[in-house]
């Protein structure tokens, strides 16, 4: 058995397997880039070593300087994690040529299935459906159009070195082929430095269902049946669940039959996941299945086949690189109830998810009843430079129903704070009637467009719930000034909501999580917070653009100033731009005034909330 490992990666995957393999006995090294100085998973591994600047195509990314850091510490082993060179085949030959054991499979199958036409000709020859399309040498724009219109439109243009939903172009007309052909090509030469592409025909009502496939190094091939990953938005799984909604136990034969032969066809070790797409316009069935693509590491969304077969993904892996057999035949495994997955990102629905980063000064993450899989924890940071997940909730009962309640409750409980994230979309994804009713397929959250984004401001119910906080010191002191025993129960308060005035009424009966500090009331509501402001007895609103307080709408950078403190400014003037994530954002003046405080510089580094200028109102 492996003694000592090293984890080439971060956050909460190198977290999740720093857990089993302390419950293995096994020494943990972790790797880090110096944005990752004080990360969890540093201070969690036995010994850590600095790798690079934050950027990872310095550090995590640079194959050289991981294996130096597992020789320097005498770790036996290094485990790629999922991303970064998770599917790296030159990398996973470096860590053998450096007598390391690489715990995943042989570089030659990751060869193998790294390009997908080659992928889906090998599937052919092992007899695994795949999709009806075009997979030829011919990438002349001629041939590929007239393949695309004897395969009968709509279909899909997919790089064949694609992957994360880039180089993909679905084609509605013959008539759009040709321009939607040379925008594939671009992207594809863009990302992957190869613009060749296939042909597939698209799937109206497609599903995407994936099977968990482990193999050992003596002969055994098991699967530890499917995943549904369907809900999607813009290529990007939202919601993961086993087994998949609608799933007889024939179709189930078959899909998992498949994929088995999908990974011997390679002679694949470890961990993978054979990706199908089905049409699910008449539910699902074997003939109407199709390979897509495999992934040749551990998934994302590897803990819902965990918690149905109450199997350990990582522990099997570590087994199989010491060269030890499967743990379990396949007369072993079955399914225990269901399982599903939430991933809580740090990104703001609101101005397009675009990841928000900055300083976790709350992050509660409930964990009552599931299990919580994360990187950060609260007094961390979430950095620019990488994916911006904040943790995985996974919830696992006797049936769907109950999983999604449990899951919900989960979602509707977890407080983060001031970053944003992306919880009250997953809460409205998880109470779509259809998806409750195991209706989905990819194209559902881009059916319901706009119904699924969170609300821009807190509910009647939150604002009276928050009236009612803000009323208990009065309830408490009955000296108070204008304070009668025989007062109307239901008092009034002014509150300021995104610059907007608000009279709400408190009413002792209702609840929800409030917190003031000075000024300024938060609201927990549906998965998101709201911060208010309380209006001053004067009249003038603190805090929001209604008193002239121009505050950053998220962390960014300074990139030009217009006025200075002492300008006259009027309505709508330009006062100064941020750029955040590659995004020019102009804060401009509230109303006719002057500029009584101003607190930006050009270059400057701002965080969301502080306060960049003050303009009072002209007498």
């Amino acid at each position: 058995m492996i003694q000592s490992l090293l984890i080439a990666n971060r956050g909460e995957i190198a977290c999740r397997i720093i857990r089993t393999a302390r419950d293995m006995g096994i020494r943990t090294v972790a790797v880090y880039s110096d944005a990752d100085a004080q990360a969890l998973h540093v201070r969690q591994a036995d010994e850590a070593v600095q790798i690079g600047p934050s950027p990872a195509r310095e550090s995590y990314l640079v194959g050289d300087k991981i294996i130096a850091a597992a020789k320097a510490t005498g770790a036996e082993a290094i485990h790629p994690g999922y991303g970064f060179l998770s599917e790296n085949a030159e990398f996973a030959q470096a860590v053998i040529d450096a007598g390391l054991i690489w715990v995943g499979p042989n570089p030659d199958s990751i060869r193998a299935m790294g390009l997908k036409d080659a992928a889906k000709e090998r599937m052919i020859a092992a007899g695994v459906p795949v999709t009806p399309g075009y997979l030829g040498e011919d990438q002349s724009a001629d041939r590929l159009q007239a393949e695309a219109d004897v395969i009968g439109y709509p279909v899909l243009i997919k790089a064949v070195a694609g992957g994360g939903g880039k180089g993909m172009r679905r084609v509605d007309a013959a008539s759009d082929f040709a321009d939607m052909l040379l925008s594939c090509k671009r992207e594809a030469a863009s990302s992957f430095g190869d613009d060749r592409v296939l042909i597939e025909k698209y799937i109206l009502s497609p599903r995407h269902i994936e099977v968990q496939v482990f193999s050992d190094r003596h002969g055994n091939v098991v699967h530890l049946f499917e995943r549904d990953c369907s809900l999607q938005r813009r290529h990007q799984k939202v919601i993961e669940e086993a087994p998949a909604p609608g799933m007889d136990e024939a179709t189930r034969q078959e899909i998992c039959a498949a994929a088995v032969r999908a990974a011997k066809s390679v002679d694949y070790v470890g961990a993978g996941t054979i990706e199908f797409i089905a049409d699910a316009s008449e539910g699902l069935c074997a003939d109407r299945i199709w390979f897509m693509e495999m992934n040749t590491r551990l998934q994302v969304e590897h803990p819902v086949t965990e918690e149905i077969t109450g199997v350990d993904l990582v522990e099997w892996q570590l087994r199989v690189a010491s060269g030890e057999p499967l743990p379990k035949r396949q007369d072993e495994l079955s399914i225990d109830g269901a399982a599903m997955e939430v991933r809580l990102y740090a990104e703001d629905p609101a101005k397009g998810f675009l990841p928000s980063t900055g300083p976790l000064t709350e992050c509660y993450l409930a964990d009552h009843g599931i299990r919580v899989d994360t990187g950060v924890e609260e007094g961390g940071e979430v950095t620019p430079f990488y994916d911006p997940m904040i943790a995985k909730l996974i919830a696992h009962s006797p049936n769907r129903d109950e999983t999604i309640e449990l899951l919900s409750d989960a979602v509707a409980s977890s407080i983060v704070w001031p970053v944003r994230t992306n919880g009250a979309f997953l809460l409205k994804a998880l109470a779509d009637e259809d998806f409750v009713a195991g209706r989905l397929d990819t194209g559902l959250i881009e059916r319901r467009g706009d119904a699924l984004m969170p609300d821009a401001q807190p509910s009647s119910f939150a604002l009276s719930a928050a009236a009612a906080r803000l009323m208990e010191p009065f309830a408490a002191t009955p000296a108070i000034p204008g304070f009668r025993l025989n007062a109307d129960s239901v008092r009034r308060v002014r509150v300021s909501v995104a610059g907007q005035m608000h009279d709400v009424e408190s009413s002792d009966e209702q609840s929800t999580w409030v917190r003031v500090d000075g000024d300024q009331v938060r609201i927990d509501e549906g998965g998101q917070t709201f911060a208010i402001t309380l209006a001053r007895t004067d009249g003038v609103a603190g805090g929001a653009a209604s008193d002239g307080a121009i505050l950053s709408p998220m962390p960014g950078k300074v990139i030009a100033v217009e006025v200075a403190a002492g300008d006259v400014v009027v309505t709508g003037q330009k006062l100064l731009t941020l750029e955040a994530m590659k995004m020019e954002h102009s804060l401009t003046a509230p109303f006719d005034g002057v500029v009584a405080e101003f607190n930006a510089s050009v270059g400057g580094q701002v965080s969301e909330g502080a306060l960049l200028a003050k303009v009072e109102r002209a007498e």
